[in-house]
């Protein structure tokens, strides 16, 4: 194939890539987006084969049956409600690719190039090992953060912050190395050293992150591994990892700033740490009087729902944990068919990775019209006959608007204590995963429902229908 064709062919593969980006940003089209985005990626691989570059395809054509194989294995495993720990995994095999590529192009002897050419070129190197390092062991770290296998509490070392300052210093110095002994034919031992620094960085920036600040994390891992396959990009000289890398980068840089918005952060403070504490305490607020939680039984809440006009549910991550997903739909629909106007409330940070709760009720087809985000619907709460918190309790905690000493001060919440009666289903009074206690627990309109979301959710469809 032409160098002409190939270039036409990435050319299509990118704008596939962004009607793909356009398409995931709004729930009707978002299969659309992701067909879109298939299609590009089918076209850049094909080009990719087929051009001048590719010299071996037996070796290709081995690694893509394995990694097909691999990926197809995984997709028919991986559950609904493990999808962030999939992510988190995906993000590090970029970062890894983007170190090993790095490595292989520095000692690729079949590059010549000199001058300001080679500076470029070894910068292009340094700059995407460090990128893929840090996103590859940061990557592993939210991965055991999320399937538990790691304290989700953050990690809080003496004079962290000097760390931090002092390992970027140092890779500066070693880049500065690197750049000169590399004229010379060396380099790899500051190479080498800053790939140890960027590995030991990740894990420290990542574990120093509180649990609930995890959908940050995520939007952020996805805003490194595209710098990081940019990076890549310019260390083969393929144009469309360029772009394709900027994109995810660029997209997954204002995702965070989205998520960060939503929580009432900023980066740099959820770089320095999460809420809650370092001891995973939970923090009462000063201003709510902590008394006695009234629990409510399955009858008696079949009774509320039925009663009411206006129902809201608020689904939580607690909802994702008991695949409950499809129960909660079935209840909604029973309820609508009824004539009770249900509608769904979804705060931007719900669950362990951005959209989280979106996914999970497109699974379940529960319908978009009847789904708002949390501006949309937050004052129309004191309108609201019953509200349903299915799992969820940082993202409904009143202390965000009462206490300004709690960790999460300030963070938009769903006011669902505004609204006549609000029920929450949850196991037990356990904190979330932020580690702060919930007032709403204790109010006199709130009553609570303990045990499995799902059995619950279906032993309230069987009360309402008998």
């Amino acid at each position: 194939m032409s160098q002409g064709i190939v270039t036409v062919c990435y050319i299509a593969a990118t704008i596939l890539f962004i009607l793909a980006l356009g398409g995931l940003s709004n729930q009707e089209s978002a299969r659309r987006g992701n067909l879109f985005g298939m299609v590009g990626m089918a076209i850049a691989i094909v080009a990719t084969i087929l051009s001048s570059a590719v010299t071996s395809y037996w070796v290709i054509i081995f690694t893509i049956l394995v990694g097909g194989a691999v990926g197809l294995a995984m997709a028919n495993r991986v559950k609904m409600t493990e999808m962030p720990e999939l992510v988190a995994v995906l993000h590090s095999l970029v970062g890894m690719a983007a170190v090993l590529v790095g490595y292989a192009n520095f000692m690729d002897s079949s590059i010549v190039l000199e001058g300001a050419e080679k500076t470029i070129h070894e910068v292009e190197t340094f700059i995407g090992i460090f990128i893929g390092a840090v996103t590859f062991t940061g990557s592993i770290i939210a991965y055991g953060k999320l399937c538990g296998k790691l304290d989700g509490k953050p990690l809080v070392l003496p004079a962290k912050h000097w760390l931090n300052l002092a390992a970027l210093v140092l890779v500066v110095i070693l880049g500065n190395a690197f750049i000169h002994a590399a004229e010379t034919g060396g380099g790899m031992t500051p190479l080498i050293i800053m790939t140890l620094i960027a590995f030991i960085f990740g894990v420290h920036m990542v574990m120093s992150i509180g649990g609930a600040d995890m959908p940050v994390v995520i939007s952020m891992l996805n805003s490194y591994s595209g710098w990081a396959a940019s990076a890549t990009g310019f260390m083969l000289n393929n144009d469309l990892l360029i772009v394709v890398g900027a994109l995810v980068g660029s997209s997954g840089a204002i995702l965070s700033y989205i998520m960060c918005r939503a929580m009432n952060r900023n980066f740099l403070s959820v770089i320095a740490g999460g809420f809650g504490t370092p001891t995973g305490g939970g923090s009462s607020s000063s201003d709510e009087e902590v008394g006695e939680a009234n629990p409510i039984d399955v009858e008696e809440t079949a009774q509320l729902l039925l009663d009411a006009n206006r129902v809201m549910i608020i689904p939580g991550y607690g909802m994702a944990v008991a695949q409950a997903q499809h129960a909660v739909h079935e209840l909604s629909r029973f309820l609508i068919n009824k004539g009770i106007n249900v509608q769904f409330g979804i705060h931007p940070v719900a669950g362990r990775m951005p959209g989280h709760m979106n996914v999970l009720l497109a699974e379940a087809r529960v319908p978009y019209d009847i789904v708002f985000e949390m501006e949309e619907i937050n004052e129309e709460f004191p309108e609201v006959d019953v509200t349903i918190v299915i799992g969820a309790n940082d993202i409904v905690n009143p202390s965000a608007k009462t206490d300004p000493n709690s960790p999460i001060a300030g963070m938009p919440v769903l006011e669902c204590w505004e609204g006549k009666t609000t029920i929450v289903s949850k196991r037990s009074m356990a904190s979330g995963y932020a580690g702060v206690d919930n007032p709403l627990f204790y109010r006199e309109n709130t009553r609570m429902l303990f045990g499995d979301a799902k059995d619950m959710m279906e032993a309230i469809h069987k009360a309402m229908d008998s």
